[in-house]
């Protein structure tokens, strides 16, 4: 498996420290709004890289974090009138569903920049004591970054052209710095702001330490991966980059992967230009299941344009894949139905027993395996998803082409759990919402029967009482209970 390193600025084999194990950190939002469909794209594209991962057999430790104290936050809080805590639970939650739309897993741990206070104070102390960060007159607490020689290695930018850069900008509050690109660790409180005791003045942390503190708490001083958007490699990645390697005296992450930018119709999104989206607003118009298709359907290293056109495209691609797995389900019931009537028993041929297969069967199953080899060479390659997809469109063409009623219920069964599969890896439901509803519709019922069956009726009303408040009505009839939408 080769990863593109921005460090490296090249494709490395993926190596990690701990054989079998992933540690990665992934930046997350900033919790003062609904995501937009640019917070959407690291999460869909890291979230794949993790799954395939897991698919590969690695033990995957997932770090994502959401920042939780920040200027945009505390001015909406002012706006509403209300405690920043409030805004940043409102959004953290909207946020959670909407990476449930996407069927974004959850990280294994979703930690927050206000809960880890006293750790960021702890690596600012560190950082104070060994040279690296000093203290102003008003009790700011900066990042000495000549104290760093490689600063500017992950951006391949040189400092001095930085340290000149920096002095065209003038900021109000920052004489005291020793130099321009020096940058702030921990700041004073301001009238109305939330603020944490420090030995420095009462304040709050620089936005850049809370990534640090965090990664280094829960996956350690040394990673495997760090990720996020192509924006953040400077300053942000490279400020950690000097943090976490002056505080702990070792590498921070022997990956970085960066995801390209997204453009809404060949232009910069942005909310001057009336072309900003937020991912609940596009989930009013379409599955977000055909964002995250659209969001795979490139390379992530790749600008991406956003269009209604590749839009519609993806919803009309993910639906031929949801079409031809649908089929195989419905043929391969009927199958196994005609064989557990032949036998006058109920019978599951196992998906294993290739010898229940015909030869000609043998030898497209045998295809259907190139192609999961061709969908692993371009994942293993970079995490190349857009190829991977193809790889998927094949064995669609393929299952389309080659079952059919008289085919085996073991052949059926075989192509559509490596479809599944396949389509698990990508974080692609092969079920519409419908059907997945009915599904849980259908499980309701069950359970409701058996409640019956077993006299427990406080539980089948229960159920049944659920059901009607879902708009469900069932109807008993002799050939079993059957239910329709109000």
């Amino acid at each position: 498996m080769k990863i593109f390193n921005t460090l490296s600025r090249r494709k490395e084999e993926f190596v990690p420290l701990t054989p079998g194990k992933v540690k990665m950190y992934v930046c997350g939002p900033t919790v003062y709004n609904y995501i937009h469909i640019g917070n959407a794209r690291p999460m869909i594209v890291f979230d794949t890289v993790r799954r395939y991962f897991e698919y590969k057999g690695y033990d995957v430790n997932f770090v994502s974090n959401f920042t939780d104290v920040d200027d945009k936050i505390i001015n909406r809080a002012i706006q509403e009138g209300v405690d920043a805590s409030v805004i940043s639970e409102r959004f953290i939650a909207e946020c959670r569903k909407d990476m449930a739309d996407l069927n974004v897993k959850p990280a294994t741990t979703h930690p927050r920049a206000t809960q880890e206070i006293e750790g960021m104070i702890q690596m600012i102390r560190t950082l104070i004591d060994t040279g690296h960060a000093y203290v102003a007159k008003d009790g700011t607490v900066y990042f000495r970054t000549a104290s760093f020689p490689e600063y500017g290695k992950l951006s391949h930018k040189n400092l001095e052209e930085l340290q000149s850069g920096f002095r065209q900008i003038k900021v109000t509050g920052e004489e005291d710095k020793e130099a321009p690109a020096d940058f702030v660790l921990w700041k004073p409180k301001k009238e109305g702001e939330p603020f944490w005791e420090s030995p420095w003045c009462d304040g709050r942390p620089g936005w850049h330490i809370e990534c640090s503190v965090m990664a280094k708490r829960y996956l350690g001083d040394e990673i495997d991966i760090h990720a996020g958007g192509e924006d953040l490699i400077f300053p942000h990645h490279e400020n950690e980059i000097a943090q976490s390697e002056c505080c702990n005296g070792k590498p921070f992450a022997r990956y970085w992967m960066h995801n390209g930018f997204l453009n809404i119709d060949n232009k910069k999104m942005s909310k001057s230009l009336n072309n900003f989206f937020t991912v609940r607003e596009i989930g009013e118009k379409y599955d977000l299941q055909v964002l995250r298709f659209f969001m795979l359907s490139a390379h992530y290293r790749s600008p991406l344009n956003f269009s209604a056109e590749l839009m519609e495209a993806s919803r009309n691609g993910l639906e031929r894949i949801r079409t031809a797995a649908g089929r195989l389900e419905e043929l391969e019931e009927k199958a196994r139905g005609a064989a557990s009537e032949a036998e006058g028993a109920e019978s599951r041929v196992q998906p294993a027993d290739a010898a229940s297969m015909t030869r000609g069967e043998q030898e497209n199953a045998a295809a259907a395996d190139g192609l999961v080899e061709k969908f692993e060479a371009a994942m293993d390659d970079d995490f190349n998803t857009a190829d991977a997809v193809s790889a998927v469109f094949e064995l669609v063409k393929l299952s389309n082409s080659t079952a059919d009623e008289n085919s085996s219920p073991v052949y059926l069964s075989f192509l559509r759990e490596t479809l599944e599969r396949l389509c698990g890896v990508l974080g692609i439901i092969t079920r519409t919402k419908q059907e997945t509803l009915d599904e849980k519709i259908e499980e309701m019922i069950r359970r409701r029967q058996q409640a019956r069956k077993e006299k427990n009726f406080a539980l089948a009303d229960q159920i049944r009482k659920e059901l009607s408040e879902m708009g469900i009505i069932l109807e008993d009839t002799r050939e079993g209970v059957k239910w329709k939408r109000a």
